[in-house]
């Protein structure tokens, strides 16, 4: 029998490998632009065609790379971070393990030019597919210039599993925004497809998150800052109105790295506690510094996971600080427990007209209780009379009612087919069934059924006297240009105006002026749209929403009856398209072994 284990040829070897660094083109822009921190620079550059898919370009004014390192940087595990073991313990760096630009020349044509600020001319280096094809001198800037053409163009199975270009170039911004808002000391920008898409100036953390997240945001933020001997925390979490159902806008950063922890979300979370609509979250964007010995960042490939060793202390902390912050800015209830000494100087002198109006000590007014009072034991003589009276009453009643039912209601309307309870919900006895209805739900679902908009013809729109202007992020820009085919049929009329500010001239027939800031706030929250159907669904579900009535707001049976009615007509759905249930059986079986 013949051996059949052996060695991967090194090309295969290195596509294996960089399928754990290399996913799509924001893992190389995330890769990239770390390199370019790393170097040292001040200003970086993104240049990206198709989302990525055929070219990503960093450019940066870093301290460049000799002939020598220029070539050795494209080793695996060729690296300037780590020279023995405990050095994987005290990482300050972005990137150390050596794997990214082998892993990303293995599945890419890449072009590097690079010089030292003090040598004359620099080094061109050409490598596809991991195979070195050339290394010449060339004239170029201080700094490096990164080119990566035709990604997965020798994988073609890998690049076929790559998403649309909106989607792929949703995922770069993502890098983008990650590693720009870590360093708002450091100048970026993003160009898509010769598109100015990011300028970012160098500036405070407030004008980082700005600049990339909208003026909007601005007057929502509330500054976090706590600064103990193990740990540092400081950063900015938004008010209650600026929560989301989706969580695009929850950043968490240690020593300048993004990281992403459910754990870490859920102590923001009870930090507002009592403040968000059941289903919301908040948005923050917060910063720990820890001694790098106190975490592991090399527990996941792409690095966005840390491992924390005193991940309950700050936990805590956490929670605690952003509390504590809410309260100071009278988002949430604070109580102040320092007394004010002028207040105690006023209630110790006070006026008192026995003096005329000399100061005199206040003196509190005694309260006498009688300890041993008991009002049972306070007898009272009741006549012949009342208990006569009191006992004619009680057998009248109890003659006048039926035999099996005492009615204990009140309400006219009360009968046994429908029946309103104090929470908001309804009882309805359908058939030989009895169902509890959320008629707030069963409403949004007629709305949404018949407000479809039509394939034949535009829904009908009204014009807005005077315009309305919406001040989109880059997400959002990305979003909007993704979907305005679809908006004049569904009768909006909008344009981008300038920049990133999206005027509104015409909204869609029962949609009210008030609802249009928060009705295309809704509408960008989905991350991205697969098909034209998928987005014609999200939208009669934020429509069904934004026009439905909440379940308490019907208090009076006939619109209950005609919702009913109406919801028959639909075949009587029992759940929502999001899943939701708008109605379930009670279980009276239950009922009866509770007796």
């Amino acid at each position: 029998m013949s051996d059949i284990i052996q060695l991967l040829p090194d090309h295969v070897a290195n596509q294996i490998a960089a399928g754990e660094v290399v996913q799509r083109p924001a893992s190389i822009v995330k890769e990239l632009l770390e390199n370019a921190i790393d170097a040292g620079a001040t200003k970086i550059e993104l240049i990206i065609r198709d989302a990525g898919k055929n070219l990503i370009q960093v450019v940066d004014n870093g301290k460049g790379m000799s002939e020598t390192d220029a070539r050795m940087a494209f080793e695996r595990h060729a690296t300037s971070k780590i020279r023995g073991t405990e050095d994987i313990f005290k990482i300050a760096t972005k990137g150390f393990r050596g794997e990214a630009l082998a892993s990303i020349a293995a599945v890419s044509q890449v072009e590097l030019r690079t010089k030292l600020a003090e040598a004359a001319i620099g080094t061109n280096i050409y490598i596809e597919g991991g195979v070195f094809q050339f290394q010449d001198p060339v004239q170029t800037a201080d700094g490096s210039n990164f080119l990566v053409k035709n990604l997965f163009y020798n994988v073609p199975a890998r690049r076929k599993f790559l998403k649309n270009n909106n989607v792929e170039f949703r995922h770069v911004i993502d890098e983008f925004q990650r590693i720009a808002l870590a360093h708002e000391n450091l100048e970026f920008s993003l160009f898509h497809d010769d598109d100015a898409v990011f300028r970012l100036r160098r500036g405070s953390q407030m004008q980082r998150i700005v600049d990339i997240f909208g003026r909007k945001l601005q007057p929502q933020l509330v500054p976090i800052k706590e600064d103990i001997i193990w740990c540092k925390l400081h950063g900015f979490v938004a008010k209650p109105e600026g929560a989301k159902k989706t969580r695009g806008e929850q950043f968490l950063f240690v020593n300048g790295r993004y990281f992403k922890s459910a754990y870490f979300n859920k102590a923001v979370q009870e930090a507002f506690e009592g403040l968000l609509l059941p289903g919301y979250v908040p948005t923050f964007f917060l910063f720990l510094e820890l001694d790098p010995e106190k975490i592991d960042v090399n527990i996941h490939p792409q690095k966005t996971e840390v491992k924390f060793e005193d991940e309950h202390l700050i936990f805590a902390l956490l929670r605690s600080t952003i509390k504590r912050s809410l309260g100071i800015y009278n988002v949430s209830p604070s109580l102040d427990f320092e007394k004010d000494p002028e207040l105690d100087h006023m209630m110790q002198t006070f006026p008192s007209k026995s003096n005329g109006g000399g100061n005199t000590v206040i003196k509190m007014p005694e309260i006498i209780v009688d300890r041993d009072y008991n009002p049972f034991l306070e007898e009272r003589e009741v006549t012949h009379t009342e208990i006569q009276n009191l006992t004619e009453m009680y057998h009248q009643n109890i003659s006048t009612a039926e035999p099996s039912k005492i009615n204990l209601f009140e309400d006219e309307d009360f009968d046994e087919d429908l029946m309103r309870l104090p929470n908001g919900y309804w009882l309805f006895n359908k058939g030989d069934k009895t169902l509890m209805l959320d008629l707030g739900r069963m409403h949004r679902l007629w709305v949404s059924e018949n407000t479809k908009p039509s394939k034949k013809g535009a829904t009908n729109s009204h014009s807005l006297l005077f315009s309305l202007e919406y001040h989109m992020n880059e997400i959002e820009k990305a979003k909007y240009d993704s979907i305005k085919k679809y908006l004049p049929e569904l009768g909006f009329e909008m344009n981008i105006a300038h920049e990133s500010v999206l005027r509104i001239d015409a909204v869609p027939e029962g949609l009210k002026e008030t609802q249009v800031m928060k009705f295309l706030e809704n509408l960008f929250e989905i991350l991205e749209y697969k098909s034209e159907d998928e987005f014609l669904q999200h939208y009669r579900n934020q429509w069904g929403r934004m026009q439905s009535k909440s379940r308490f707001d019907f208090i009076y049976k006939k619109d209950a009856e005609q919702l009913i009615r109406d919801f028959t007509a639909l075949g009587f759905p029992e759940f929502l398209p999001d899943g939701k249930r708008c109605f379930f059986e009670v279980p009276f079986n239950d009922f009866k072994n509770k007796f």
